[in-house]
């Protein structure tokens, strides 16, 4: 069974790869598309800005440079209602952090950073399971790294979802991508769900420690000092990142494109890895400097947050579709998986 849903999956990561280039200009409901830059520099050089008609709805669309990716946000449609309705909308929604499962080089016990490299039979199978536990939690929108392992995660983990909903990664890395990926049904979008890579959610690089051994680099560099490197908040490796210089990049883009959307009533899942989701979870928890360099995440163990009236709670992680305790904690979500059972029984 997990070699089959792993060829499904790996089928829709062909035909959408996508490594380092992260956006789209790619329409799903009601989504708009603001550019960012690819590289660690922030400052966005938009060339044009134009809107056109698709369907019943206008989709206003920023288009970019070659060098420069793109992050959907909610755009509302049309409509003789004061734009003040938009924000009567519910502003509780559901978040869903996972961290992807084992990769090949987890595996080998390799820094890994932001080396690219799949995942194991292992983390397949651990995907899948996470998968399981939020099958009934619903998922408007999914945010992973510019990274396979991540993008992996996400895809195999939502072919448990019950709703069965088609993740569908967004491009625009070149104009022909963009065309060539235009989805023209509003029912097939009905039934998709977006998935924006961002290269802010790569794991932490590692700089000179990457494709190391763990041992090796011990043994080259002194086991007390790897411990700092890897333990410590604010100090990096050589030519690396420390995890302080992650979570600015993480969590500025967190704030910037991914809570907009939990804002405005969208249930998102984010797959990235270890140091990114430290990073958020810093800053969703509230931690000290201190207490997040403690803080430790398994591989393909999801964890739930709700989003309600501009605080997050934390709910540890779904037990899984038959544990219904989890699914009690909102009664948004109770009735989300009502619906569910009455469509699928």
């Amino acid at each position: 069974m997990s070699a089959q849903v792993f060829h499904q999956a790996m089928g829709t990561l062909q035909s959408n790869r996508l490594l380092n280039n992260s956006g789209t200009h790619h329409e799903l409901g009601n989504i708009r598309v603001q550019l960012i830059p690819k590289s660690f520099k922030l400052n966005i050089e938009l060339s044009r800005n134009r809107n056109f008609r698709f369907g019943k709805k206008n989709f206003g669309i920023i288009q970019a440079t070659a060098s420069q990716t793109s992050v959907i946000e909610s755009a509302s449609s049309p409509s003789n209602h004061d734009t003040s309705d938009s924000k009567k909308k519910s502003n509780e929604a559901a978040l869903i952090l996972v961290r992807h499962g084992e990769s090949l080089w987890n595996e080998k016990n390799l820094f890994t950073g932001c080396v690219d490299v799949p995942l194991t039979k292992k983390g397949v199978e651990e995907a899948i399971e996470a998968g399981k536990r939020i099958s009934n939690i619903p998922v408007d929108m999914i945010y992973t790294s510019a990274l396979i392992r991540a993008q992996m995660t996400a895809m195999l983990a939502m072919t448990q979802h019950r709703r069965r909903k088609v993740p569908i990664i967004m491009h625009n890395e070149s104009e022909q991508a963009r065309t060539w990926s235009q989805i023209f049904s509003e029912d097939t979008m009905k039934q998709s769900i977006p998935v924006v890579t961002a290269w802010q959610l790569n794991e932490r690089m590692y700089g000179e420690l990457q494709g190391l051994n763990k041992q090796e680099t011990a043994d080259r560099y002194g086991k007390e000092q790897v411990h700092v490197w890897r333990r410590s908040y604010d100090i990096p490796p050589p030519n690396g990142e420390s995890l302080e210089m992650c979570a600015q990049r993480a969590v500025a883009y967190f704030k910037d494109q991914i809570e907009p959307q939990l804002q405005s009533g969208k249930n998102v899942m984010i797959a990235a890895h270890g140091n990114s989701l430290r990073s958020i979870i810093m800053y969703l928890d509230k931690l000290t400097s201190q207490e997040v360099i403690s803080l430790e995440l398994s591989t393909g163990i999801p964890m739930l947050y709700i989003f309600k009236e501009g605080k997050f709670i934390r709910r540890g992680s779904p037990a899984g579709p038959a544990e219904a305790g989890v699914y009690a904690y909102t009664r948004r979500l109770a009735q989300y998986r009502q619906k569910l059972d009455e469509m699928l029984h």
